[in-house]
């Protein structure tokens, strides 16, 4: 936290520069959205069986980092205007409770991911989204942002079906902006529409963000809007996410809000709406937990761990026929018996949202396993990634279903780096959609001789639109099978 400095008259907080990056418009919407939650047909009528796998199931080492998150997602659905969230100081805001006072100076990331909806043609409207970085210095702060991608979920990602494994070089495979947002980043890209470096002159505002959400025009119809930056600030700033519906000119055609308007907005207004449901206080004992939706700073932005036995310097592989399993995004009641909640803790939060960021939405996960064999024999190592029933009860069994639940746990993309059995460094991105109590593919299938160790990285960024836990497998296989 850094000293709070006095934020001048609405007046002064006006740029006397040109608002970058300029506004994008997005074209009229007329489709409507299709579910997030697709369902096969070939499971519609089939009662989904539970069956136990016997597995070790091992707590992930390492923690989160330190970097500070701006974590906007509540209310997810926005349906009247207002702060969605704000770190600015309470001081001469109309409704202090909508401001948590916290500055954020060096690295910190912003995540932010909400929908419109209309149920009739009054509400068709377009909601803008705007972020807002403000100055309290008394000199010019420059806010260098490394990586930004920000997608609507039509036209720029329609949530459409895909296969369970899809190899995916060159990453035009996504579904839903979560999922494509977070392949940009995985990917080191960024959209040329956001800026790289900002500016902002002393006790000034500027637009980083000033974007339509269209909910479009054949009603009932919703749109959604993922976004993930990666900034460093040479000072303490503050950060707000607004909703706004677009203003209207004389002809009653939308127009792009104006900086003055949002900053009006961000002084008068309370917080958006309709509140998402309350969570449920941390330890309840209640069956029916309540996880809520993030609106506030959470710490960490990046799980970065190699996994090895302890006190060694390698993962010895199951034996053959064997697998054990690390938990990923693991929560509160869904731990796998681990007692670890990898959740990212809450520094700044409203009061009727989420205790902790649980999902871990946008967090990278890099992981390096160096994997060993130990055995006279040559072995065959899988790994992959899957999503089993959410349970606490046990650390020595996973509960999967047959077919899996029709409801989507998992779309996101993994990224593989490897030697393979000729010795060449490969790097693969691979799209996985996972359902709930799903078993997943075999992401590689290593060959390692007796006594030999090879390294796998694994990546991934939590994609928003996923539903946690899930687990990272290492398997020897009892027979030799190849990809």
């Amino acid at each position: 936290m850094f000293p709070i400095l006095p934020i001048p008259p609405l007046a002064q907080l006006a740029p006397k520069v040109p608002i970058f990056p300029p506004p994008i418009v997005a074209p009229p919407i007329v489709a409507p959205q299709p579910t997030n939650q697709e369902i096969l047909p070939s499971q519609e009528s089939i009662p989904p069986q539970e069956f136990i796998e016997p597995r070790e199931i091992r707590a992930l080492p390492g923690k989160l980092d330190d970097i500070p998150v701006f974590n906007s997602n509540s209310p997810e659905v926005v349906l009247t205007e207002g702060i969605l969230l704000s770190t600015f100081p309470p001081q001469g805001m109309r409704v202090p409770s909508a401001h948590l006072n916290y500055a954020f100076n060096g690295r910190f990331d912003i995540f932010a991911h909400h929908i419109s909806r209309a149920s009739n043609p009054s509400q068709t409207r377009s909601l803008f989204q705007g972020i807002v970085v403000y100055n309290p210095n008394d000199q010019p702060v420059q806010i260098d942002i490394s990586q930004a991608a920000t997608y609507l979920t039509r036209p720029d990602a329609l949530f459409i079906n895909l296969p369970s494994y899809v190899e995916d070089p060159i990453g035009n495979v996504f579904a839903g902006p979560g999922s494509r947002v977070v392949s940009d980043i995985l990917r080191g890209r960024r959209q040329g529409n956001l800026p790289t470096v900002m500016i902002i002159p002393p006790k000034q505002a500027q637009m980083l963000m000033n974007l339509p959400i269209p909910a479009g025009t054949v009603t009932p119809t919703s749109n959604g809007r993922s976004t993930l930056m990666r900034l460093f600030s040479r000072a303490p700033v503050y950060v707000a996410t607004l909703a706004m519906f677009a203003p209207l000119n004389s002809n009653r055609m939308e127009r792009v809000p104006t900086i003055e308007e949002w900053l009006n907005l961000l002084v008068n207004a309370g917080v958006a709406g309709p509140r998402d449901i309350p969570p449920t206080p941390p330890s309840s004992k209640t069956a029916n937990i309540a996880y809520g939706r993030v609106a506030g700073v959470s710490k960490g932005s990046e799980w970065k761990t190699r996994i090895t036995d302890n006190k060694q310097d390698y993962l010895s592989i199951p034996s053959p026929g064997r697998a054990f399993s690390y938990g990923l995004s693991t929560v509160e009641q869904g731990t796998f018996a681990t007692g670890q909640i990898q959740s990212a803790p809450m520094l700044v939060r409203y009061p009727d949202t989420a205790y902790l960021a649980n999902g871990n939405y946008a967090i990278h996960y890099s992981l390096t396993l160096p994997l060993r064999n130990p055995t006279r024999q040559t072995q065959t190592v899988s790994l992959s990634i899957e999503t089993p029933v959410k349970q606490d009860r046990s650390r020595n069994e996973l509960v999967f279903l047959n077919p899996p639940d029709p409801r989507i746990f998992f779309r996101g993309t993994v990224r593989l780096r490897y030697a393979d059995d000729r010795s060449l460094s490969q790097t693969r991105f691979i799209h996985l959609v996972q359902r709930r109590g799903q078993k997943g593919d075999s992401l590689l299938n290593l060959t390692l001789p007796p006594n030999a160790t090879r390294s796998v990285e694994v990546d991934f960024l939590y994609p928003p639109d996923a539903t946690p836990p899930q687990v990272l497998t290492v398997r020897t296989l009892a027979n030799f099978t190849s990809r």
